[in-house]
C-alpha cells in the first residue's frame, strides 16, 4: 500500500499577514474573515508545482485540473506528484491524449529534462531572492514570469509576490476596488502598495473573492 502524501505546508506568516492587511485595506478587512481558517498550501514538490503551472496556462482552473488528473493517471503518479523521469517516459501522443496541446507537451518535457539533468538549482532556491529565482526559471521553455511567480507563491510560499500579469488578480481588483471598470497593471501595482510586505496573501484572498475554491499548484 503506498504511503500517504504528507500534509501540505502552510506559511508561518499567514496570521500576521492577515492582521496587517485588515489594518491597511478596507476590502481585505471584509474578505479575510469570510474564508475562515483557509489559507495557502504548498504540496512541497517543486517539479509538480511548475508542471501544474504550465498545464494551467491560459485555461480555466477547472479545465487545468481535468487535464492534470488525466496526465497524472497516464504517468502513474502517486498522490498526483509527477516525477520528471515518469514524464520523460511518456510519448508525445500520450501527452496529447491527456489533453495537452503539442506546445505544452514540449514545454513539460523540456522542464522535466532541466530537473533530470540537474540544470535547476533546487537546493539553493530557499537562499535565493525572488528575482534570482524568476531569472533562472524563465530560462526554461514555456515558463514566463507568471509561471515563475506562481511557483514563488505556491511552492516557496514567498510572502510578497504581486503577479500583475494574472488575469484573475486584475479582474478581482477591478471588481473589488474599481466597481468593475478595467484595471491596468499600473493601477494594480498601486492598489498592491498597501499590501506590502504580504502581497502574496492579499492576492490569494482576491482570487478567493472570484472563486471560493482555492487554486492548487
Amino acid at each position: 500500500m503506498p504511503a500517504a502524501a504528507p500534509p501540505p505546508a502552510t506559511p508561518p506568516y499567514w496570521d500576521e499577514a492577515c492582521r496587517h492587511l485588515a489594518r491597511q485595506d478596507r476590502v481585505l478587512r471584509k474578505l479575510i474573515p469570510s474564508f475562515g481558517a483557509a489559507r495557502l498550501e504548498s504540496r512541497g514538490d517543486a517539479f509538480t508545482t511548475l508542471a501544474r503551472s504550465v498545464v494551467g496556462q491560459q485555461i480555466s482552473v477547472k479545465a487545468a485540473q481535468s487535464v492534470w488528473d488525466r496526465l497524472a493517471a497516464t504517468a502513474g503518479a502517486r498522490s498526483h506528484r509527477l516525477r520528471p523521469a515518469a514524464l520523460l517516459a511518456l510519448s508525445p501522443e500520450s501527452l496529447r491524449g491527456a489533453g495537452l496541446s503539442a506546445r505544452k507537451a514540449e514545454y513539460l518535457q523540456d522542464l522535466a529534462r532541466h530537473f533530470d539533468d540537474g540544470r535547476v538549482h533546487v537546493a539553493e532556491w530557499t537562499a535565493m531572492d525572488d528575482q534570482a529565482i524568476i531569472d533562472e526559471l524563465v530560462a526554461i521553455r514555456g515558463i514566463g514570469r507568471w509561471t515563475a511567480e506562481m511557483f514563488l507563491i505556491f511552492h516557496l510560499m514567498r510572502p510578497d509576490v504581486l503577479p500583475v500579469d494574472d488575469l484573475g488578480l486584475l479582474r478581482g481588483i477591478s471588481l473589488n476596488y474599481f466597481s468593475g471598470e478595467p484595471v491596468s497593471r499600473a493601477e494594480a501595482r498601486e492598489v498592491g502598495e498597501a499590501w506590502a510586505p504580504f502581497r502574496s496573501v492579499a492576492t490569494w484572498y482576491i482570487w478567493r473573492s472570484l472563486d471560493p475554491q482555492p487554486v492548487d499548484y
